[in-house]
């Protein structure tokens, strides 16, 4: 597909628009922390194939095609702002009737976006997202920073990113193991999300335990389920794709 690059409030972001169903939703695929749109890979077409939805992928400002950051510094309420640059790339793009599926910190976007601006969200898929910061995410980013140190993951990341690799993932790990960041907390929104929610994650997810989900589902106003998938880690959508396939179609369909 044929991407392009929109300047959202001065922000320069790549995108991939899929639009040929009209009077049908459109699925946003929201990318984790060291994700893009060329990660997701062939899921989006296979997901908008079987629902007949449109689909919207994008990288997020610092990763892929998009811009580069200007520092690795982020407040610790960015993934808030984040949500906040997703709902001016709508309102720019025209579309309102929106279905979120965000994986990682791409669920805790979708998540925060369905409690601020629900007039838009018509449904939430959330894989392996996060409401606060807990000991095993933090292993996990000390796991992921020594790779980078000792292995070709930099090199890996580079043919997705190119030279922006060493910022975001400075970004990244720094961010979340930064003493301020210990406190952060969405859990306060929650209530917020009236829309209905799917919450997918792996029973070995290394980067969360099965709190994340539990606390999510049972504060959301509206209706929410899980599905958790054993002796799976925190990239469902490509461990056992058709799983996931399968589960957000049946989702998607009862909710469009």
């Amino acid at each position: 597909m044929e991407g392009r690059i929109i300047d959202v409030k001065g922000k320069k972001l790549y995108i991939e628009h899929n639009n040929p169903f009209e009077d049908r939703p459109t699925i946003i695929f929201l990318h984790d922390s060291l994700g893009s749109v060329q990660l997701w890979r062939d899921f989006p077409a296979k997901l908008s194939e079987t629902t007949q939805c449109n689909t919207l992928a994008y990288d997020r400002l610092g990763y892929g095609k998009s811009n580069p950051l200007s520092t690795h510094e982020r407040p610790v309420n960015y993934m808030e702002l984040e949500a906040d640059i997703l709902n001016s790339l709508l309102a720019e793009m025209n579309i309102d009737n929106v279905i979120l599926f965000g994986h990682s910190d791409g669920g805790t976007i979708a998540l925060i976006t369905a409690a601020k601006y629900p007039e838009r969200v018509k449904a939430v898929i959330c894989e392996a997202g996060h409401i606060f910061v807990e000991e095993i995410t933090l292993k996990g980013v000390y796991d992921a920073w020594e790779a980078y140190k000792t292995t070709n993951l930099p090199e890996r990341l580079q043919k997705y990113h190119g030279d922006k690799v060493e910022m975001l993932f400075k970004a990244w790990t720094e961010t979340w193991t930064r003493e301020d960041y210990r406190s952060w907390n969405i859990e306060y929104l929650l209530k917020n999300i009236v829309t209905p929610l799917l919450f997918i994650q792996g029973e070995a997810d290394e980067y969360g335990t099965l709190d994340q989900v539990e606390k999510t589902i049972t504060q959301v106003s509206g209706s929410a389920e899980k599905y958790i998938i054993p002796n799976i880690g925190h990239t469902p959508h490509k461990e056992v794709p058709e799983l996931v396939l399968g589960k957000a179609e049946a989702f998607i369909k009862e909710n469009s």
